[in-house]
């Protein structure tokens, strides 16, 4: 794991020493990204809606065989993430806070008004998994010893973002939205550690739930380290090749 750490780690240095692209450049690879990151989040959660009607939302048309809960969804997620953004230049870095991630979360959920930016009052269950969120009333606590914790966790940046995503979703704080919140504060800690964010594919969604898997099986964080590591040097593969051409 320390090898492909480290090759993360190079390549993101070396597109820090390279031409940097044009405005115009940077911007169609954020809004190419923006719309593939909103597509496959929302279909991990379950939406129907393709790659090409999330683009099509996204610039304002109606889908009129799609529910109006998948195009708020959209909205809300893209919304969230240029959010995310917003708060990734900020200078100096903007700690993670509670207001912050329900921030976050209330962009999220525009499609469920009731529980836009509100920790959970309910017992939840993770179908599919032995695994059991704490109760309502641990949530506060846990994200707060969460947040505590995290500053001085020592590991590699990608290392110490994966275990926050692990961590996040197995509290489970939000009665709905919890993986694309999670899934943002990701790429927020990757944003402010220097990377490019990533995207988390909806084909690779079974790599992605054996990873909490082996989280609440054996607290083991590498599956997901690896994936995030995996994701991370391919988006800077992808960047520094656009620089090159």
């Amino acid at each position: 794991m320390r090898t492909q750490l480290a090759a993360a780690e190079a390549l993101r240095n070396d597109l820090g020493s390279r031409r940097p692209l044009t405005e115009g450049e940077v911007e169609r690879m954020r809004q190419e990204f923006a719309v593939e990151y909103t597509y496959d989040s929302n279909a991990i959660e379950g939406s129907t809606l393709t790659l090409r009607e999330t683009a099509l939302i996204l610039e304002g048309v109606t889908i009129g065989e799609k529910p109006l809960k998948e195009h708020l969804e959209a909205v809300g997620h893209r919304d969230a993430y240029e959010f995310v953004e917003s708060i990734a230049a900020h200078l100096p870095l903007e700690p993670i806070t509670i207001r912050l991630i329900k921030d976050i979360h209330f962009l999220v959920l525009a499609d469920r008004p009731k529980d836009r930016g509100a920790f959970r009052n309910a017992e939840v269950r993770i179908l599919g998994t032995s695994h059991t969120p704490p109760s309502p009333y641990l949530v506060q606590e846990r994200v707060e010893e969460l947040l505590a914790a995290w500053p001085l966790d020592r590991h590699h940046p990608l290392d110490r973002a994966a275990r926050f995503h692990l961590q996040f979703e197995s509290i489970h704080p939000f009665i709905d939205g919890n993986g694309r919140t999670g899934r943002l504060l990701l790429n927020l800690m990757l944003l402010q550690s220097g990377y490019l964010p990533i995207n988390i594919k909806y084909a690779d969604r079974r790599r992605y739930y054996d990873c909490f898997q082996a989280w609440d099986d054996h607290q083991d964080s590498e599956p997901m380290t690896a994936l995030v590591t995996e994701y991370a040097a391919r988006r800077l593969h992808d960047w520094l090749a656009a620089i090159d051409r």
